[in-house]
């Protein structure tokens, strides 16, 4: 594996940026990140109430790109899953934990069901198998500006194969970006005869369906435990959150086939001393397959990982409310799509 240290993006800035404070024009603030997620030990997580706790899963499943990851970040009311317009942006299984009135969604938002030979696809693939065992629902989210295709045939046989007393439910999203929204949904409904319900939104455009879509979940929860604690948003480390925030911003920024052999880890995080006025730092490192992928991602004169870093930084700065020094290296680490030991490093459930 090289690694040389790489021109990064951090605080001070020549550009003179500063971290927005609330009232500013710009992206909405968000909590952030997530708060890792613990274990509970019962009902006394969830308040002093007396009446009892309700809590379940809900798996979103679909092939890439059809908004899984905006739906679960609208559900939750904050960004746990990176999004962008390219596929196969979700690599790993995320949970999202809602929790309200002593009644707890735990949400599980997988990989885009697509066909690969990688190791890493091969993961992903057993991820989406997984993520349907043992949930009460499962949302089916299709693009309703196109038919179905052979990924979303995958899908259908897979939810043809799930235990009776598990609900499906077909969720119709991008319906105000479609051209034809009853007619693809149509094609759908015909893939999915077990599905229970089935409903149209725009995960991205209207959140007050969305919002309607959690009540009804919430309204159907059985009576258990709460899983995680109340507080917590997701089940991921904040390394692996802030980690997904890069390599989202790596995807808006690298072209053609470049995103999808680019991973991220978080090597350092290092909270401000007390009483002194500096930024969070933040050192993580960006995984490539190949020699020549490190100059692209560098570009010249490192131009192309401060854009990366400058992107990434907005957002977490926005999410932490705070400012953060983020020092971005380029690796070249072979063929890390093929490797286990690789893929263990990066969280993958090897």
């Amino acid at each position: 594996m090289s690694s040389d240290h790489q021109p990064h993006d951090s605080t001070p800035r020549p550009d003179g940026e500063r971290p927005r404070t609330d009232g500013e024009a710009g992206e909405p603030r968000e909590a952030g990140p997530p708060p890792a997620a613990g274990t509970t030990t019962g009902p006394a997580d969830a308040g002093s109430d007396a009446s009892p706790t309700k809590a379940g899963f809900v798996a979103i499943i679909g092939k890439p790109n059809v908004g899984k990851s905006t739906l679960l970040n609208t559900l939750l009311g904050v960004k746990v899953a990176p999004i962008s317009s390219k596929p196969q942006t979700t690599r790993r299984g995320v949970r999202g934990i809602y929790s309200m009135d002593r009644r707890q969604l735990v949400f599980v938002d997988t990989p885009g069901m697509h066909r690969g030979a990688s190791a890493l696809d091969q993961v992903m693939a057993q991820e989406i198998r997984t993520s349907v065992i043992d949930v009460e629902t499962v949302l089916w989210v299709v693009d309703l500006r196109r038919p179905p295709g052979d990924e979303d045939r995958d899908v259908a046989r897979l939810l043809q194969g799930l235990d009776p007393a598990t609900r499906v439910w077909l969720v119709g999203n991008k319906v105000d970006a479609a051209k034809y929204p009853d007619e693809a949904l149509a094609l759908y409904r015909d893939l999915a005869p077990n599905a229970e319900r089935v409903l149209t939104l725009s995960a991205l455009n209207d959140p007050e369906a969305v919002y309607a879509l959690r009540e009804d979940l919430l309204a159907l929860l059985p009576e258990s435990p709460w899983y995680f604690a109340g507080d917590a948003a997701s089940d991921q480390t904040r390394e692996q959150w802030a980690a997904e925030i890069v390599r989202e911003a790596a995807m808006v920024h690298l072209r053609q086939e470049l995103p999808y052999a680019v991973a991220v880890q978080v090597t350092s995080w290092r909270e401000p001393r007390a009483g002194h006025d500096e930024p969070l730092f933040i050192a993580a490192e960006l995984w490539v397959e190949k020699v020549g992928h490190r100059p692209i991602v560098l570009g010249k004169g490192g131009k192309m990982v401060r854009e990366i870093g400058k992107t990434a930084r907005k957002q977490l700065e926005i999410f932490l409310n705070a400012r953060v020094y983020l020092e971005l290296d380029v690796v070249v680490r072979r063929d890390w799509r093929e490797d286990r030991e690789a893929l263990r490093e990066l969280g993958f459930p090897i």
